[in-house]
């Protein structure tokens, strides 16, 4: 049974201290509570012991235990004789990864609708898939098809890729983990942003790694100095970014920091994973920008990861891997432990997509600034003192809240029917409360509704007087 400790409790519940009038004991159990409904601790995962996480919080053991007895009477947690406290989930309350129950509207996920086009892909590869049923269906590298349509469209864009250096995934983080646990050793650095994608963290955590984080901003972008000292101090072993459209923050690498990080990476060994996902959902007229490995050396490139969840439907689970062939090579050998290959019928309709990709993603960009714009309009009429960036791409706006209450805040939102990932859920062990992932991918209606919530709970938590602790100015 895998077991949290009291110290890395404390570092998740950070600024959890209750203020006001609510006891002590209630808001650690409300902190607690949002921990195992957005999953930063997995569901059967045992807390540490009410002595232990006394002690480590300076507090005392009754505030603990009722601390446990007010979410065991919730049914968040469950005792069992001789395994202490497991996190669990009451009936109808959806799991980290589960459908939300019936009336939550649920804006923990950056995704679009699906591709009107999509039914008509799909039936088309109905039509195509009879051709391949004399094979085995077990291949771990894709349809030769879809492969040559991802290199020629990486080729087109500015990088010359063949086939052999395309592995087709079960998207893009079945991507993220088989790199992970091919190229990393246990105890190995990798270098993240700050904040980052949880599910990227959370599959270098898997692999054993030791995570450097570097700061990104939405007014600043990364911090360069930094960047450049995690590389010559840490020397990591891998790296994974997101240099377009970062998720959450929206910020895009210059061409000029593109060519450094990979440099930086080239001088000390590092292999970097560049997840472009997001890559081509520009809504502003911007220069275009080559994919990232197409800024370094040739025998210095990065490997790129791509999906179509994005773009076409979160529901085709298809993914891919951009490397070179040794690279490749590796992964074959490692995917075979968890996995024998990539649904055809599903590379069947995203090869027939890919015919007119442009299309698809010019039709996408159109629905994200729409979103955009009623997100921004909604927040300005609603809660103006929050403050939202101009992003220039991607499915989401890092909100700046303006105190640190974004846990508390994800708790009260929930309470009036929206599920939404708190600010700490994109970071290492607890930060940026203050901040709150905001996608603008969803309906008019449903931007509006979960707008609506969120003024609500943000009501209900002003009620209380907030300590600013100031502990986050760095990313203010």
């Amino acid at each position: 049974m895998n077991i949290v400790s009291a110290r890395a409790l404390d570092l998740m519940l950070d600024s959890w201290r209750a203020s006001g009038s609510t006891p002590a004991y209630e808001a650690l159990a409300d902190r607690i509570r949002l921990l195992i409904l957005d999953g930063r601790i997995a569901l059967g995962v045992r807390l540490p012991a009410e002595r232990d996480l006394a002690a480590q919080l300076g507090v005392s053991r009754t505030t603990v235990a009722a601390a446990y007895a007010e979410l065991r009477d919730r049914d968040y947690l469950t005792s069992v004789r001789g395994s202490g406290s497991i996190a669990r989930q009451p009936h109808g309350v959806a799991a980290p990864n589960e459908a939300p129950s019936s009336g939550i509207l649920d804006f923990s996920k950056a995704s679009l609708p699906a591709l009107q086009q999509l039914a008509d892909a799909a039936a088309t590869a109905v039509e195509q898939l009879p051709a391949y049923l004399g094979g085995t269906g077990f291949d771990p590298v894709g349809l030769p098809v879809l492969r040559q349509a991802l290199a020629d469209r990486y080729t087109s864009r500015g990088l010359p890729t063949s086939p052999d250096q395309i592995m087709v995934t079960i998207g893009a983080q079945h991507a993220i983990a088989l790199l992970a646990r091919t190229l990393l050793g246990r105890g190995d650095r990798a270098l993240v942003e700050a904040p980052s994608y949880p599910h990227a963290i959370d599959a270098l955590k898997a692999a054993g790694a030791r995570l450097v984080p570097v700061s990104v901003t939405t007014h600043d972008g990364w911090d360069e100095e930094a960047l450049e000292q995690a590389f010559q101090r840490t020397s990591p072993s891998l790296g994974y970014l997101m240099p377009d459209f970062h998720n959450p923050t929206g910020r895009s690498m210059s061409a000029a920091l593109r060519e450094k990080t990979l440099a930086l990476a080239a001088r000390q060994g590092t292999t970097l994973i560049a997840d472009e996902t997001i890559g081509e959902l520009g809504m502003d007229d911007v220069e275009p920008v080559l994919p990232f490995a197409a800024y370094g050396a040739v025998d210095t490139q990065a490997i790129l990861v791509g999906s179509v969840g994005k773009t076409v439907w979160g529901g085709v689970r298809v993914g891919w891997i951009r490397a070179e062939r040794s690279v490749i090579q590796r992964l074959i050998r490692e995917r075979a432990s968890g996995d024998l290959g990539t649904p055809a019928l599903e590379q069947l309709i995203v090869t027939n997509l890919l015919g007119d990709y442009d299309s698809v993603l010019e039709t996408r960009r159109r629905q994200l600034r729409a979103g955009r714009h009623t997100l921004a309009r909604l927040l300005a009429e609603k809660i103006p003192e929050w403050e939202m960036p101009h992003v220039a791409g991607g499915l989401t706006a890092w909100v700046n809240l303006g105190a640190p209450v974004s846990s508390q805040l994800t708790l009260a939102a929930r309470n009036e029917g929206l599920q939404i990932a708190a600010g700490p859920r994109f970071g290492i062990d607890g930060a940026f409360e203050r901040f709150l992932r905001i996608p603008f991918s969803y309906s008019e209606s449903d931007t509006e509704r979960a707008v609506d919530a969120l003024a609500v709970a943000w009501r209900n938590v002003g009620r209380h007087s907030i300590a600013d602790t100031g502990w986050l100015a760095e990313v203010v």
